[in-house]
């Protein structure tokens, strides 16, 4: 069986660079999805055309909009690329750019172009759970997505809140502590 070695990490997006070139529906999806998860992303939008609706969430979230066309020199600085253009000429010349400069690119719809995938995701409160399908399925990403907003409970950040004040009274070294969170959260996955 195929296995799916992506290594999932949360970035702190807030504290990052990113740009998205182009500025279709594409773009808009996911610009739309980055915000959603992470609301205070630090965004550049680089295109000659954008949407109206980009061109609102832009002005809503407050993000950087350059009317032109790619060039090389907007990656000064940046850390996150994610190439939406509908030439693909344009997002593979992307790509190697960033390849060439260390940054993390994304290739819209072409996954041997890209670093990271952008999956599903599910936020109650300070739970975020991520889903990949190895780039393969959006579809199914978006379905287990939505199978998980329905299955884990709204009040599930009370329990963290909690078990964070649990632990932070807990005595002992790390070993410790870790077998009587694991003791006392057993519950949670037992059937």
């Amino acid at each position: 069986m195929e296995q799916n070695e992506l290594y999932p990490i949360f970035l702190k997006v807030h504290q990052l660079e990113i740009i998205i070139v182009g500025g279709g529906f594409v773009a808009l999806e996911k610009c739309s999805f980055l915000l959603k998860s992470s609301p205070n992303a630090k965004v550049t939008l680089v295109a000659p055309l954008f949407r109206e609706e980009t061109k609102e969430l832009a002005k809503k979230f407050q993000l950087h909009m350059i009317h032109d066309s790619y060039q090389k020199s907007y990656l000064e600085n940046k850390q996150m690329v994610i190439a939406t253009t509908d030439n693909l000429e344009v997002n593979i010349q992307v790509y190697h750019d960033c390849k060439e400069k260390n940054i993390l690119v994304n290739v819209a719809d072409n996954p041997p172009y890209c670093d990271f995938f952008m999956g599903g995701i599910v936020t109650k409160g300070n739970v975020k759970i991520a889903i990949s399908t190895n780039g393969k399925s959006p579809t199914t990403a978006k379905r287990l997505r939505q199978f998980f907003e329905d299955v884990i409970p709204d009040n599930i950040d009370d329990l963290v809140k909690n078990l964070n004040e649990y632990r932070k009274k807990i005595k002992g070294n790390f070993e410790e502590k870790v077998d009587k969170l694991n003791e006392f959260t057993k519950s949670l996955v037992e059937k």
